[in-house]
């Protein structure tokens, strides 16, 4: 398959661009070429975020890699939404710590009705009570939806790619990378930023590693958080073979030269590459998710700030 025929001409020239380097370059000379990217963007200033799973379970997306899925057997915890009160003490924890963005995140294919005044509600109270970003991350909203979360205090809105679009249909085929595309283009529209990501290690390509990186480019992504697949049990995903070190490297490295001025973000799987932070960091990343994660398990924020201190960033 002709990948580049999924972008438009510009994303396409800069993916092929990306990995004829690649392939020019050996690891360590990508690597660094990556991070010469990151200090040109960010200096030594990171960025750190973190999230609230405030709905959980019972999604009826059947995307392989989710533990949330109904599609799946899991032990997923199966909870409605959480009450305004109860995600302002969850987010003055990380307010408290310094960390700078905050999201909350819904199971299902969208937050509607009632749930949607719900969450609305716990917008108002964030905002009115905290001074971290507030970020949504609510599945396929529709304009007027977005527009109600960002009246109410949302200012950046999340909605992962996941994958490439030459290998989202494999993935998942109960949504299109279109219905995302919908969204997050109604998000831009009303002055919300981007916040889009992926997974790596579902069984694709290097090559599609670019092509998704591309793709965020395209679409203007602010924040990019690279996910590393933790198999969970219960999912079409679970036996699939781990990325070895250098090809997740490689990836951070790859994301960063394609977008070099937006955040490449530690994400889901921190626990896989914890003997490979140090060396992440020096392939282009700039930012992280602190605490737990959705249905993993993430980093401690009082690591991830020793690390940062000693390595002398910013934070």
């Amino acid at each position: 398959m002709n990948i580049s025929a999924k972008l438009g001409d510009e994303a396409a020239a800069r993916m092929n661009e990306a990995l004829k380097l690649a392939d020019r370059l050996g690891d360590g000379e990508l690597l660094h070429r990556a991070d010469e990217l990151r200090k040109k963007a960010f200096g030594n200033r990171f960025e750190t975020c973190s999230i609230m799973n405030a709905r959980s379970g019972r999604c009826p997306e059947n995307c392989k890699w989710c533990a949330q899925s109904a599609h799946n057997n899991t032990k997923a915890k199966i909870y409605p939404l959480v009450s305004a009160q109860e995600a302002l003490e969850f987010a003055k924890v990380f307010d408290k710590a310094g960390v700078k963005r905050f999201s909350i995140v819904t199971s299902g294919r969208a937050v509607a009705g009632e749930d949607l005044e719900k969450t609305a509600e716990i917008f108002r109270l964030l905002k009115a009570n905290l001074k971290i970003g507030l970020c949504g991350s609510l599945g396929l909203l529709g304009k007027e939806a977005l527009q109600t979360l960002k009246d109410a205090g949302m200012t950046r809105y999340h909605c992962n790619l996941e994958t490439a679009p030459s290998n989202f249909a494999n993935l998942c085929t109960t949504h299109t990378m279109e219905d995302k595309l919908r969204t997050i283009a109604w998000a831009k529209d009303i002055g919300l930023q981007i916040c889009s990501g992926g997974i790596i290690g579902m069984g694709e390509t290097f090559e599609q590693r670019a092509e998704l990186a591309a793709k965020l480019w395209e679409i203007g992504a602010v924040s990019i958080p690279v996910n590393i697949l933790m198999p969970i049990e219960g999912t079409p995903l679970y036996n699939t073979a781990p990325l070895s070190d250098e090809e997740i490297l490689r990836s951070f490295a790859i994301f960063r030269i394609i977008n070099p001025t937006a955040q490449i973000r530690f994400a889901g799987g921190r626990l896989r590459i914890k003997h490979l932070q140090q060396q992440a960091l020096k392939s282009g990343v700039s930012a992280a998710l602190v605490g737990d994660m959705l249905t993993t398990s993430g980093a401690s924020m009082k690591e991830d700030f020793e690390m940062l201190s000693r390595l002398g960033y910013e934070y």
